[in-house]
């Protein structure tokens, strides 16, 4: 079976203990993402199983119509709206997704508050040019950071991650206010967090904010820049999740205008992330290139049910194959 695997940008699938599951097969590993249907329908077309990392590729009909020799779909963790699962249905493609994981991009956001609130990045940069104790390089932009006891902290989606995220700021000695589905309220307080009244009450208090919901059509661009604007000045938000929460342009111009006065975002509209990003040039906004979920332990966890998922379906054992339930 041809084999590809798409978006490994740091080559590190192939050093993974599960990559030996592939052994004797003819994979072809792309560290580098097509740029358009095109192109991308050309390195495919002789493939007949893709091995999607997260949602990295968005595997359209189009594109579907243009792989005729393409059986199965493997997905590491679950699936998302980037896979037409009926059109895989339509042509007869097999599609298995895994599970995921909460505890990588739970500890992700964890550090990013952290960094972020104690302007770890700022520090450690110009200590390395020589300036002690400085956040800024000019003197009077140069402001202290602060600690997190005593403060509010917001999250809005109490899964797993959000559940996560509450212990968290809870060992912290945060007072934790939660916002979501009725029954994510009500099982956030059923284990002793406060619950918060509304929308509005939650970006009003909070000192730091977190996303932690799955992108839907009714989450997509929840997070308007009259929301943002309702944040202290001082307050951060954190997006770990995904960068289609916040309506295009609200967050760039609610840190222009300073409330909330800070961003840690892990996640982007456009990935890989251009150079000249405009949210990059802001100083207020610390950004990782995308890596909740890209560390040892995750890509193991991710990638061993879907290549378990390609030698089943060689056997002639496929399962859980959800385009069939579409």
């Amino acid at each position: 079976m041809k084999i590809a695997i798409l978006d490994d940008y740091q080559d590190s699938v192939r050093h993974l203990p599960c990559f030996r599951l592939l052994e004797g097969m003819d994979v072809k590993v792309f560290n580098h993402s097509a740029k358009g249907l095109g192109q991308l329908a050309i390195r495919l077309a002789d493939m007949e199983a893709l091995v999607l990392i997260r949602e990295r590729t968005a595997i359209s009909r189009a594109l579907i119509e243009k792989l005729p020799k393409l059986k199965l779909i493997a997905q590491t963790g679950r699936i998302g709206s980037h896979v037409d699962l009926a059109a895989a249905a339509t042509h007869g493609i097999a599609v298995v997704e895994g599970s995921g994981d909460p505890v990588a991009p739970a500890e992700l956001t964890w550090a990013l508050i952290l960094a972020a609130r104690r302007k770890i990045p700022q520090y450690a940069s110009l200590l390395k040019q020589g300036l002690w104790q400085a956040s800024a390089v000019e003197p009077a932009r140069s402001t202290l950071g602060c600690t997190l006891q005593g403060r509010v902290m917001g999250i809005w989606g109490y899964g797993r991650i959000g559940q996560l995220i509450a212990r968290y700021a809870q060992s912290f000695g945060m007072k934790v206010l939660v916002w979501g589905s009725e029954a994510s309220r009500n099982k956030a307080v059923a284990e002793g967090f406060d619950a918060a009244n509304s929308k509005k009450q939650l970006f009003l208090q909070s000192d730091v904010l977190s996303l932690h919901l799955r992108l839907s059509e009714s989450s997509r661009y929840g997070v308007t820049y009259e929301d943002l604007s309702l944040m202290k000045s001082d307050a951060l938000i954190v997006n770990t999740s995904r960068a289609e929460l916040i309506a295009p342009g609200a967050l760039e111009a609610a840190l222009r205008e300073g409330r909330p006065g800070g961003a840690a975002l892990d996640v982007f509209e456009i990935e890989p992330l251009p150079i000249n990003a405009s949210i990059l040039q802001l100083e207020n906004v610390l950004a990782t290139p995308h890596i909740g979920f890209v560390e040892t332990d995750s890509y193991e966890r991710y990638f061993r049910p879907a290549f378990e998922a390609i030698v089943d379906f060689v056997q002639g054992n496929p399962v859980n194959n959800i385009a069939q339930t579409v």
